[in-house]
């Protein structure tokens, strides 16, 4: 059956996979949720090729989940934000991560890669995505996401190295 075969079902679970069951296309939502809004900067952090990049940019912007917006009038070059449409996927991203960092193997000595503080109260939100005085969803947008040095320093070396090293004189 092919994707578009499935896009056609009436299944909910079949329709947003087809949306967004590409595991890049939560990577990029993810990196959007850290701040990470320019081409180069998603690059940096997913390890995509520009092709690639872009045309799930594109699909995703063509699916409502994310919008473009000009900051350079001299090139052509955006921003990436997501839409309402594209937000709702927030508690998915948390949900994934709660069950990364306890299935996967992704937080050894037992410091977890993030971890997420409710702005507002500054409690941490628990594996369940809930804080103890609300039952409220939250969205990336509630929260603050706190790496740990590993995590902060595999970021940086990706980004590093997706730059290469920087020149004298520049």
């Amino acid at each position: 059956m092919s994707w578009k075969d499935v896009s056609n079902s009436v299944s909910p679970i079949a329709k947003s996979l087809a949306i967004f069951g590409d595991r890049w296309t939560l990577l990029i939502m993810f990196e959007l949720a850290m701040g990470m809004h320019r081409f180069n900067e998603i690059q940096a952090q997913t390890g995509m090729s520009s092709y690639l990049l872009s045309s799930r940019l594109k699909r995703l912007e063509k699916d409502g989940l994310i919008k473009k917006c000009p900051y350079s009038e001299r090139a052509s070059r955006f921003n990436y934000h997501p839409t309402p449409k594209g937000k709702e996927l927030d508690p998915l991203l948390m949900m994934l991560g709660f069950w990364g960092m306890k299935w996967c193997g992704c937080c050894p000595n037992d410091e977890t890669a993030t971890k997420l503080v409710y702005k507002l109260t500054g409690e941490t939100i628990s594996e369940f995505g809930l804080i103890a005085s609300s039952e409220k969803a939250f969205t990336f947008d509630d929260i603050e996401c706190i790496f740990n040095k590993a995590f902060q320093a595999e970021r940086n070396a990706k980004w590093q190295a997706f730059h290469g090293p920087k020149k004298t004189g520049d």
